[in-house]
């Protein structure tokens, strides 16, 4: 009896030792490159490893990044673009093609530990839905000739409005048009291979539309009363834990219960238009901040408590050649210049001493053509949209020099900001002079689609643009 009893303690020890480190998650981060003022690609690796980042999520395949993380110790999550799901899953040769010069080419120097076939899929406007089982199935079976599916998962980040409804959590449901035709495969598919879901999850937007109903606090992961889901009791102290909870409802509702998530993006913006109510640097180091010292230094969610939250912050840069509201620009963590937006944890040692803090309260450091200028917290600049329409472009550039009454003179031949005589170019400058002439008011900055808001100061050549007085 007293050696059973002695065997019992040291598994009921063991037993609670798994959970202890499985309450223990991991933090990446999402490594975009829409930008035309980024550090190289060695840079960043450099970065990385210095802030002690170990997971890097990509959204491409990119030689020069890949050769970079090479032999870096940094585990790899790389992407098969949403244009490519067509031929992916029509042609089983042009898979075995893509894995040998991406995948192959690179392992295992390069850690690549995961592959995202397509991103956010369900609400891609070239409607390649249909295509997205059958090209990760072929994926797969790439990396089965290659030898290497049981090291390399196959999955695809959804976007959460795959989700019908999310509140309360334990009422998560996915859209019904969703369930059969892919959803229930792409679960069947991950639980055949070992895989796990990726999901895309930002409390932002949900406070951004509603933040006469939830609390900012709660948004935050800051102190606050909490939210009790009336369908199953369970209190959270979080909208993104709540969030991750309405996913894991909606798979168990369908009877997929023990297929595991990673949210493979998740991030508040530091800055944002008027109209992006909570975008803010400090409200930014706060999510990020909290979210980190929660996913390294606690358990999972009210759900699935023993189950270790792992999560990429999106983003590591700010990308100033995204297009859409000012937001989408200003989601990194470091300027091009490598230099912090804000301070925040990014290690367990960090996580647990230290607080989130905008690093400046009256300036941000910019860098802008390779050199570093100051601009004012909340200072913007409108710029034509390259992937316009010519004609469109050049509609809007018309009526802006025109009937707008925008500066345009700088632009005539000769003068300081002709070179380069480019569309887009002469374009971007007048779309700001009217934009500041009017004093960035909103919707003066959008031309038919012609033009955005950028809130790092974009320069041609030489020509430096205005800022508003």
């Amino acid at each position: 009896m007293a050696s059973q009893a002695f065997y019992l303690l040291v598994s009921i020890i063991v037993l609670l030792s798994a959970i202890v480190v499985s309450g223990s998650g991991s933090v990446g981060i999402n490594y975009g490159r829409v930008a035309n003022n980024l550090p190289s690609p060695e840079k960043v690796v450099e970065l990385l490893k210095s802030q002690g980042i170990n997971k890097v999520k990509l959204y491409d395949t990119d030689a020069t990044v890949l050769t970079a993380l090479a032999d870096s110790g940094i585990t790899v999550v790389v992407a098969l673009p949403n244009e490519l799901l067509s031929s992916t899953a029509a042609d089983q040769s042009f898979a075995d093609n893509w894995v040998e010069a991406n995948i192959t080419k690179f392992y295992p120097k390069t850690k690549i530990e995961a592959i995202a076939v397509g991103n956010e899929v369900f609400v891609d406007p070239a409607n390649t839905t249909k295509y997205l089982v059958p090209a990760m199935k072929n994926i797969h079976a790439s990396l089965v000739k290659s030898k290497l599916d049981s090291a390399i998962k196959i999955s695809s980040p959804i976007a959460f409005s795959a989700l019908k409804t999310s509140y309360p959590s334990s009422a998560g449901s996915f859209k019904p048009e969703l369930i059969e035709p892919v959803i229930k495969p792409m679960l069947d598919f991950l639980k055949q291979t070992g895989s796990y879901l990726m999901v895309n999850a930002y409390p932002f937007f949900a406070y951004s539309a509603n933040s006469d109903q939830i609390s900012l606090d709660y948004a935050l992961f800051k102190d606050n009363p909490g939210v009790v889901d009336s369908g199953n009791g369970l209190k959270y102290s979080s909208l993104l834990e709540a969030q991750i909870d309405a996913v894991f409802a909606a798979m168990s509702a369908i009877k997929y219960d023990d297929v595991k998530m990673v949210v493979t993006e998740t991030g508040w913006p530091s800055m944002g238009d008027e109209d992006e109510i909570g975008a803010s640097e400090s409200n930014a180091a706060s999510y990020n901040g909290n979210l980190v010292r929660k996913v390294l230094t606690g358990n999972g969610t009210p759900l699935r408590p023993q189950d270790p939250l792992n999560v990429y912050l999106f983003a590591l840069f700010n990308e100033n050649k995204k297009p859409g509201p000012t937001s989408e620009r200003n989601y990194g963590l470091f300027y091009p210049n490598e230099q912090k937006v804000y301070n925040i944890p990014l290690t367990k040692e960090e996580a647990k001493t230290g607080q989130s803090t905008p690093v400046n309260s009256n300036t941000s450091q910019v860098p802008v053509a390779g050199e570093v200028s100051k601009a004012k917290v909340g200072q913007t600049w409108c710029v034509a949209n390259g992937k316009a329409d010519e004609k469109k472009l050049q509609a809007a550039l018309d009526y802006a020099c025109g009937e707008g009454k925008a500066d345009c003179s700088p632009i005539q031949p000769g003068a300081t900001c002709y070179n380069p005589n480019t569309l887009e170019a002469h374009a971007s400058y007048a779309f700001n002079s009217y934009y500041q002439k009017n004093t960035r008011v909103t919707g003066t900055c959008e031309f038919g689609g012609a033009a955005y808001v950028v809130s790092q100061r974009p320069t041609y050549g030489s020509c430096e643009f205005p800022t508003g007085h």
